[in-house]
């Protein structure tokens, strides 16, 4: 197979890695029951934390995290061209957001984001992580612990001397991880969004 046809190949494999919905599999897995049934409906570790607790949500924040660090792992073991690994990451958010096995619904991409960032920036990835906790420490609002987090990943690559694939890239992981939060910041301007320790 060509270079090409191998990068080609990586991208696919980017979007179904990130397409696997381990927040609705291990739900299932472990209660029988849709996740999507409750809370928010999504299917991500927010939501599983707020309706079964964190010895399921752990495992799924996990799960999704790896997600990310396998699609750079992946597109590294192929190439050394940035612009190819960081498309992998990007893909991998949009399958978890959009993803084939549920009908193209999916999660919020936070979980899966981190794992692309660690892999991309261990720096960034430390300082938009204790960002996102501070906040999410702060006001009780997982929502906007993401939220913050993600606008904060083209910030850190710019401060850290990073070209500019990876703050385009930083640039559309936060345009596509505030999208998918779009209800929550409309909850948040409302006062209605759920804090930590909520049903």
């Amino acid at each position: 197979m060509t270079p090409n046809g191998l990068i080609v190949v990586v991208f696919i494999a980017a979007y179904l890695i990130g397409s696997l919905p381990f927040g609705y599999l291990l739900t299932q897995a472990i209660k029988k029951t849709d996740i999507r049934n409750y809370g928010s409906g999504n299917i991500g570790a927010t939501n599983v934390l707020r309706v079964m607790g964190w010895k399921a949500a752990l495992p799924v924040f996990t799960l999704d995290m790896l997600k990310g660090v396998a699609v750079v792992l992946l597109a590294k073991a192929v190439t050394d061209l940035p612009a190819v690994y960081l498309t992998a990451g990007f893909l991998a958010l949009v399958g978890h957001s959009f993803p084939l096995f549920l009908k193209f619904k999916g999660g919020k991409a936070a979980a899966t984001g981190i794992g692309v960032v660690v892999m991309l920036s261990g720096w960034a990835a430390l300082s938009l992580i204790v960002i996102a906790i501070m906040v999410i420490f702060i006001t009780r609002y997982v929502s906007l612990g993401s939220i913050t987090g993600a606008l904060a990943v083209p910030l850190f690559f710019l401060l850290f001397g990073f070209e500019l694939s990876y703050i385009i890239f930083g640039l559309a992981t936060a345009a596509l991880i505030g999208y998918r939060h779009h209800e929550n910041i409309s909850r948040l301007l409302k006062g209605t969004e759920s804090r930590i320790g909520q049903k």
